[in-house]
């Protein structure tokens, strides 16, 4: 007797709209795969989750997770889960999206709901450049690296994505590459378990954009950049947490508690309205 096949983590996954657009060696389906590990080994309820995203090629994250999600216009992800979070604060809110559109138009969002601290976990897809739209500069693009607007090097000085969130006030902040896949795993289930903003930064490869013009030209390249530069310097200063040819700093950088926006806003309701009672 036939017995069909089922992929073990399907219950996860939009069969119908699979098989995926991402390129060969890309690092979106890495992060997708360590995702839906972190689910499945959490038991998270599906009905509890939200998928948002915004503009980019790991935008296409939202469609495939089989959960409610949503997918944004350029830079509005953070906007429109904050809006999710405080109407059901019961839902897990999880943002995957990329740099450009975290970290460009979107920027201000990250910058004000980290420092609310809303109980939403930002999941950044850094590929260092607009890979969607033909491979431009953006605000993470290492100095010196080629793409198509800086065809003689960058000469921007990049946002380091760590420094920043930690910064403006996140609970937990953490950076891997897609190499790392169990340390990245680990967490994911960490943020999902965690009250408050949260953001993992991850280093993803681009190999038919980004990485060709840099003398990259496969995932395998890309990956062997992450293993000869990685290094793990867990709770260390945020601030020198770079990222360059010769070394990318990962591990976990913060991981503090402290009271979520939403679950104080809730709690001042319901002051207003005891008091409206008495009166």
């Amino acid at each position: 007797m036939d017995r069909e096949l089922v992929h073990p983590f399907s219950k996860y996954l939009r069969s119908a709209m699979m098989p995926h657009i991402w390129c060969s060696g890309c690092g979106n389906g890495i992060v997708l795969n360590c995702f839906i590990n972190a689910l499945d080994d959490l038991q998270i309820d599906l009905d509890k989750l939200v998928v948002v995203s915004g503009i980019g090629c790991i935008g296409r994250i939202a469609g495939y997770t089989n959960a409610d999600s949503f997918h944004t216009t350029h830079g509005r992800a953070i906007a429109f889960s904050t809006g999710a979070k405080l109407a059901n604060p019961e839902l897990e809110v999880v943002v995957i999206s990329g740099d450009g559109d975290l970290f460009a138009i979107g920027g201000n969002h990250f910058m004000h709901a980290a420092r609310r601290n809303i109980g939403i976990k930002v999941i950044c897809a850094n590929n260092f450049n607009y890979g969607m739209t033909g491979g431009q500069q953006g605000p993470t693009t290492p100095l010196e690296s080629l793409t198509t607007t800086t065809p003689y090097g960058n000469i921007e000085h990049p946002f380091n994505l760590i420094h920043l969130a930690a910064a403006c006030g996140a609970t937990y902040v953490a950076r891997w590459t897609t190499l790392h896949v169990r340390r990245l795993t680990q967490s994911i289930k960490r943020v999902l378990q965690k009250e408050g903003f949260c953001f993992i930064e991850v280093v993803s490869p681009c190999p038919e954009i980004f990485g060709r013009r840099n003398k990259m030209r496969t995932g395998l390249e890309m990956m062997e950049w992450f293993r000869r530069a990685s290094v793990v310097e867990n709770f260390s200063d945020p601030s020198k947490a770079e990222i360059s040819s010769e070394k990318i700093v990962v591990g976990e950088f913060v991981n503090k508690e402290k009271v979520s926006y939403e679950r104080l806003l809730h709690e001042k309701i319901a002051q207003i309205n005891e008091k409206r009672v008495e009166w």
